[in-house]
């Protein structure tokens, strides 16, 4: 004679009814509103308006340097366009996700980051023309170049702000990186207003002040901006 185990009984007991949601749940969940998605072309587009008219404002401001009518044209054109290329490349990769994915290309973020700031100190060290008016420190004063740093991260500011302000909760990884990317973008739209502003021509200021503007800029950004955009997007 078999026994009947008590357990082979237990499926045939009808399903226990599920809990009541409490107050507080159906609160929540009416409250729940859809997010609108992310346009980063949109996005990306809003960023260089804004950027680039707040760099004009700053040149505006500070006005252009005295020897711009002395120094070589084309390296005057080649070196803005550097500049302007800088700004505008790793703000697209940081901002941008590659075509069928939802996140922002952190990795290539990262490798733009690395490249700007060392080119942008290097070409500085190598390229320096100057002018009957332009300025050279040297080693003795080079410490009067903070002036130009200042300047470079006040204007870097503006774009790296906004674009983690638009990148907030869509960065499930390489967050510091993406940040990096937009500081050294934002650092390279400072180091353009240098470039157009500011008359001391020396290789040392523009390589480690002038480029330097991009390293510190991405460090700053790598450290503070993931409080942004690793925030809650609400």
């Amino acid at each position: 004679m078999s026994v009947r185990d008590p357990l082979d009984e237990l499926d045939k007991l009808p399903a226990p009814a599920p809990p009541p949601i409490s107050a507080e749940l159906d609160a929540e969940l009416a409250r729940l509103e859809p997010v609108a998605m992310r346009r980063p072309w949109r996005q990306f587009a809003i960023v260089l308006a804004i950027a680039l008219a707040y760099a004009g404002g700053m040149l505006a401001v500070l006005q252009l340097r005295r020897d711009l009518d002395e120094l070589p044209m084309g390296w005057l054109l080649m070196a803005g366009i550097a500049w302007l290329t800088g700004f505008v490349v790793p703000m697209a990769i940081a901002l941008i996700p590659r075509r069928g994915s939802l996140t922002p290309r952190w990795r290539a973020a990262a490798i733009a980051s690395v490249i700007l700031s060392i080119a942008f100190v290097m070409l500085g060290l190598m390229v320096d023309p100057m002018g009957p008016s332009s300025t050279s420190y040297g080693t003795e004063h080079f410490m009067r170049g903070h002036t130009c740093l200042e300047i470079g991260l006040a204007t870097a500011l503006a774009p790296s702000v906004i674009g983690a302000i638009f990148l907030r909760g869509a960065l499930p990884v390489g967050s510091r990186w993406t940040a990096a990317a937009l500081g050294a973008g934002g650092g390279c739209l400072g180091g353009l207003v240098l470039h157009l502003h500011c008359h001391v021509a020396d290789g040392l200021h523009v390589g480690l002040v002038h480029g330097g503007v991009v390293i510190v800029a991405a460090v700053l950004a790598a450290a503070l901006l993931p409080r942004v955009t690793d925030g809650p997007l609400r």
